[in-house]
């Protein structure tokens, strides 16, 4: 099979004149006047750390189920105080984690004072029939 135009045919290349290497940044036509000028170049900020707000968020949403291990809010608890202090970036993820946890442990505190009034109010039955 023959192909119209062959690659390897024509004339040999001659390399051109030498150019001159090209700028760090790329010209720019300034609007008011035409005249060409090289942009001021622009920096990227780090951004902000987030990583115990997060943590807290997450901590208090998995506390909504595991709840019962009290120490699950705890961690919550504590890495949002943390976040709110450290972390402005992450003040709301830090605060939805606090104020999920809190609840978490209010509940978790009033269902313990009503097994232990539902325990001592059961003992003090049984103690006052047996006596």
């Amino acid at each position: 099979m023959t192909y119209p135009q062959d690659p390897q045919s024509g004339p040999p290349y001659r390399p051109g004149p030498p150019s001159q290497p090209a700028p760090p940044y790329p010209l720019v036509q300034h609007p008011a006047n035409g005249q060409p000028y090289y942009p001021m170049p622009t920096y990227l900020v780090a951004p902000e750390p987030k990583g115990m707000s997060i943590a807290s968020m997450v901590l208090a949403l998995v506390s909504i189920v595991f709840g019962f291990t009290f120490l699950v809010p705890i961690a919550a608890l504590i890495l949002g105080i943390a976040g709110l202090r450290k972390e402005p970036a992450g003040r709301g993820m830090a605060l939805g984690g606090v104020i999920i946890s809190s609840l978490i442990l209010v509940v978790w505190a009033l269902i313990l004072i009503f097994l232990l009034v539902v325990g001592l109010s059961v003992f003090g039955v049984a103690v006052s029939q047996a006596g």
